[in-house]
């Protein structure tokens, strides 16, 4: 039998830049190519977990998808639903621009979390095209993995960071290996690949007394699940209109995930509020500038922003009271959460529901699964058990 040859790939360096021998390589034909840049161990990392995220949420979806990843958990995954509105003026996208599926899509992965975003590596189900290209070019961001890219669009990425920026493609008919292999201070370890994608039998498991669950809300609690199963775990991820809006990322507890993740859907109903669509910001005022002082002026810090408003605005912005915010966030629309696992108390249920959830999503298993579905009744919740574990490390 002949043997498969080995195709290795240099990279900049590891992790850090004192590990400087670096590479990626597998039996045959590398699935990767790099058509700019030159990319670093974490890069591959995100770019590898990226696309894979995308792949799954299309297939599970039949939507174009993107992801946006930071340190090996996204900060944003979405599908491509049209922006209405109310988001044109979030992702500062102007009504007159006209967005492809995979450019809409890209849009509101990257306006899931634009803070966690910058400077994230982006994953695209769909080739890259002009539109979408555009949309990239204007953001900070390490780099790209597509299955192909347009010549216009290859041919304005490979300015952006003076032509450094990362850009590779990957070959969209890759099947990875049943086992897959990594290496650990000398030892190596082997495992099966998930290859778990949600489909309707995920959603039978009612438990609740409550059973609606609209195809809009099995939608997003497909994203969530998708989006958990490239999250460093313990994760937990909020979801609404087809995208993650709140991701609670690698903590050793799930109340601090839940809390965490819910904080970030709180920031992103409250984006949504006409005063902070309204801030009257300094025209010089940058793109990820303005992103800083609304995360500033949604959070308790907002006195801070208002009583300096001369660096920001051009008149003194009115105050976001707590009062408002509360309820705005309560009667903003249900939201859809995710969990990698189960939920092991009620207070994550309790959590969730004050960031607008109805509807949750996770493995079940735990002893006091009876007081977590109590919780959920209490607040007049959907919620299913998948009998799936995404722990992801």
């Amino acid at each position: 039998m002949r043997r498969k040859t080995l195709e290795k790939l240099k990279l900049k360096y590891g992790c850090n830049p004192n590990q400087k021998e670096a590479s990626i390589s597998c039996e045959g034909k590398l699935p990767v190519s790099v058509l700019s840049g030159r990319p670093g161990y974490i890069n591959l990392l995100d770019a590898l977990n990226a696309w894979q995220l995308v792949c799954d949420l299309k297939a599970a979806t039949g939507l174009a998808s993107a992801a946006s990843f930071k340190h090996v958990s996204p900060s944003g995954a979405a599908v491509a639903l049209e922006l209405d509105e109310t988001e044109r003026r979030m992702y500062m996208i102007s009504e007159k621009t006209v967005l492809s599926p995979v450019a809409t899509a890209y849009v509101r992965a990257r306006g899931a979390d634009r803070m966690s975003s910058f400077g994230d590596f982006i994953a695209l189900s769909e080739p890259c095209d002009l539109s979408c290209a555009k949309m990239i070019n204007r953001e900070v961001s390490d780099g790209i993995i597509a299955p192909d890219y347009s010549d216009e669009a290859l041919e304005l990425l490979r300015k952006k960071k003076k032509g450094t920026y990362c850009i590779l493609r990957m070959d969209a008919d890759y099947q990875p290996p049943l086992l897959e292999t990594r290496t650990v201070y000398g030892i190596t370890f082997s495992q099966e690949h998930n290859a778990y994608i949600p489909s309707d039998k995920d959603f039978e498991n009612i438990v609740t007394k409550e059973k609606s669950l609209p195809d809009w809300a099995r939608r997003d609690l497909t994203v969530a699940l998708v989006t958990a199963k490239y999250t460093q775990s313990n994760s937990v991820v909020y979801a609404c209109r087809g995208q993650s809006v709140g991701t609670g990322a690698g903590q050793q507890s799930r109340i601090h995930c839940t809390r965490l993740a819910g904080d970030k859907a709180d920031n992103w109903i409250l984006r949504h509020h006409e005063k902070v669509l309204s801030l009257p910001f300094l025209p010089e005022l940058t793109r990820n500038d303005r992103d800083n002082v609304r995360e500033q002026y949604i959070s308790p810090d907002t006195e801070d922003v208002v009583s300096s408003w001369q660096k920001y605005f051009t008149a003194p912005p009115q105050r976001l009271s707590d009062e408002e915010k509360k309820t705005f966030i309560s009667s903003f629309g249900a939201l859809s959460l995710a969990s990698d696992a189960f939920f092991p108390f009620r207070d994550n249920i309790d959590r969730a529901y004050r960031s607008a959830v109805r509807y949750i999503s996770q493995s079940g298993g735990s002893l006091r699964d009876e007081d977590v579905i109590r919780a959920a009744d209490e607040h007049g919740m959907t919620m299913l058990f998948t009998g799936i574990r995404l722990f992801h490390h």
